[in-house]
């Protein structure tokens, strides 16, 4: 039987790839810990296991002389050999969950070491399993990540990464971020019921998911000719995109939309319909400012620079927009410039003082252009979105 153990152990290791000697140590260490209980040791028990023959030994560490006078340890145990008749039984049993347990480590190590250095990828993941508190996804076969959406209220310490009103069902396929990969050796406090979660963490909610969304369907942003400079997002509701060009004959917002819209309604359809609004980025922070308010038409902004605070005054009839629902728009406006925005309406009076920076709109009758106004001989109309003060996109700035 000690034999047989043996055989088993060693092909066991080969097939799970672990190191032979170190699973007789932990099931040494295992076995030690249950002989304990079994036999009601009033010492700590000691297991050894024959590295040729399997024959399994237990032993009870009885401590000899007197404990030390600061410690109250012993330093010295004299072993009494107390090895049961169906030693090998039991110990067949301990093998079965100690390398169950060792398997699943160097699975969660393997995850780690591949995924750890993929924080930021987005992957395309089918639904396997949802509860109240998380979704299991499947990124590829034999691995599983999590997708949490946790209520923050019973559970402070969790993660909510579901925007609100998403429902998954099974085998439903999803773009997530990988936003964590769980570190099995890590000394810190680990979640709750972190040995049965998967090791991976992905999001529904991360600004930098849209970022990659975009980077999926224009390859203007893939190839670098534009750049996403800031995001600012309210999952599943509305998000404000600005994008800023490195070619100077190319409009970075016709881009991200696409023709007729086909770029941004696909980034679109993959938040399940949460509003993007994609804006052009500029140096400028009164034109950056008033661009960031869109759809709202702006008649000036007075920039302190020193405060870093922006006043912004719109038409009567614009105030509402460009505050947006439950002030949504100037919201987001101020999260993707960074800067503390105050919108007044025209009727208000203000007056800008003479060493602030402003945007004036001087006609305010006169609304910008959605579309470029350029038609080609053709007669197809031009689908890029006109530049700022411009009736033309940046590509037939010349038709001017």
């Amino acid at each position: 039987m000690a034999s047989e153990l043996m055989e088993a152990l060693q092909a066991l290791a080969h097939e799970k790839k672990i190191d032979e000697f170190y699973l007789i140590e932990r099931l040494e260490a295992s076995l030690a810990r249950s002989y304990q209980n079994i036999l009601d040791l009033e010492w700590d028990a000691r297991v050894t296991i024959d590295r040729t023959t399997g024959r399994i030994y237990v032993y009870e560490l009885v401590p000899v002389g007197e404990p030390d006078e600061e410690t109250g340890e012993y330093s010295e145990f004299e072993e009494r050999d107390v090895t049961p008749n169906d030693v090998s039984r039991i110990a067949a049993q301990n093998a079965k969950g100690v390398i169950a347990a060792m398997v699943r480590e160097a699975g969660r190590q393997s995850i780690y070491e591949e995924f750890s250095d993929r924080v930021g990828d987005i992957v395309t993941a089918t639904v396997l399993q949802v509860t109240p508190d998380f979704t299991i996804v499947k990124i590829r076969d034999g691995v599983e990540a999590e997708l949490p959406h946790y209520d923050e209220k019973r559970y402070p310490n969790e993660r909510n990464e579901r925007p609100a009103g998403e429902h998954y069902r099974h085998n439903q396929r999803i773009k997530v971020l990988i936003i964590d990969v769980r570190d099995p050796n890590a000394l810190e406090p680990r979640v709750r019921g972190d040995q049965a979660r998967p090791a991976i963490v992905v999001s529904r909610t991360h600004p930098d998911l849209i970022r990659r969304l975009f980077e999926l369907e224009v390859p203007e942003i893939y190839d670098g000719m534009v750049e996403v400079k800031s995001i600012a997002r309210e999952p599943g509701a509305r998000s404000k995109v600005a994008v800023a060009s490195r070619e100077s004959n190319l409009d970075p917002v016709g881009a991200c939309v696409g023709p007729k819209g086909s770029r941004v309604r696909m980034v679109v359809e993959e938040l399940r319909n949460e509003r993007v609004d994609v804006i052009q980025w500029d140096e400028d922070p009164a034109k950056y400012v008033a661009q960031a308010l869109s759809p709202a038409r702006v008649t000036r902004v007075l920039i302190d620079d020193e405060n870093h605070y922006a006043t912004v005054v719109v038409p009567d009839d614009q105030l509402s927009l460009a505050i947006g629902k439950e002030g949504q728009n100037a919201r987001l406006a101020a999260r993707l410039t960074g800067w503390h925005i105050d919108i007044k309406s025209a009727s208000f009076g203000i007056e800008p003082a003479p060493e602030v920076n402003m945007l004036i709109d001087e006609d305010d009758t006169e609304e910008e252009p959605e579309f470029c106004a350029f038609v080609s001989e053709d007669g197809v109309r031009c689908p890029n979105h006109a530049r700022p003060g411009s009736r033309f996109c940046g590509v037939h700035a010349d038709s001017e």
